[in-house]
């Protein structure tokens, strides 16, 4: 959490000021359309508080002891993640990004696959499906940190090569590389551990749910 509070105050100052048309300098992502704004300045925002919130849900103390506060910091953790991920699907649907179809496409997978697990989190708990709901919360959690990730892959990178294969417009090698890197890996090593852990067919079953 404590790695993660500098992007969190920045994408919540950002977003905020985005939202309020109070924003210092002009901005890339800043548009013409009303909409697209709306989406990414609240996909920012509110990707700020998710950030903040997923690692709590983890703690099993917390969960054993507080289970009410699990569940009702739960479901605001769902729908905010539910709203960023629609946030910046509309973006990309009205403006596209700065990268191009191939950022698109990554950034469209990505924001699709947050509110599926967003969705089948909320689901499977409101039906006390306990292992299904903690697989996708499993899920939703490196969902939810992509954000962060996405900068720490870009901030160890450039520390290391000075930036190499990776260009302003975010079309070098490296950058269309990151367009997938900083979720689908994570996602592969969650399906691992899980099957890992469920070995039986019984088991799968359920995660697949």
């Amino acid at each position: 959490m404590l790695l993660a509070a500098p992007f969190v105050f920045y994408a919540a100052d950002f977003g905020r000021d985005g939202l309020r048309g109070t924003m210092d300098a002009p901005h890339y992502l800043f548009s013409a359309s009303a909409p697209a704004n709306a989406g990414i300045f609240s996909h920012m925002l509110l990707g700020a508080a998710i950030t903040l919130l997923v690692p709590l849900q983890l703690i099993r103390p917390l969960r054993v002891r507080l289970p009410a506060l699990h569940r009702w910091t739960g479901r605001l953790l769902t729908l905010a993640a539910g709203i960023t991920a629609l946030g910046g699907l509309v973006y990309i649907a009205l403006r596209g990004t700065i990268g191009g179809a191939v950022m698109d496409a990554g950034f469209t997978l990505y924001g699709a696959l947050m509110l599926l697990a967003a969705v089948q989190t909320y689901r499977h708990a409101r039906a006390r499906r306990i292992a299904q709901h903690n697989a996708w919360a499993l899920r939703l959690f490196w969902l939810v940190l992509g954000s962060w990730l996405y900068r720490v892959h870009y901030g160890l990178w450039y520390l290391a090569t000075d930036g190499l294969w990776s260009t302003p417009e975010f079309t070098g090698a490296f950058d269309l590389v990151q367009n997938f890197a900083f979720y689908l890996p994570y996602l592969i090593g969650v399906e691992i551990y899980l099957r890992r852990r469920f070995p039986s067919p019984e088991g799968r079953a359920k995660l697949r749910a």
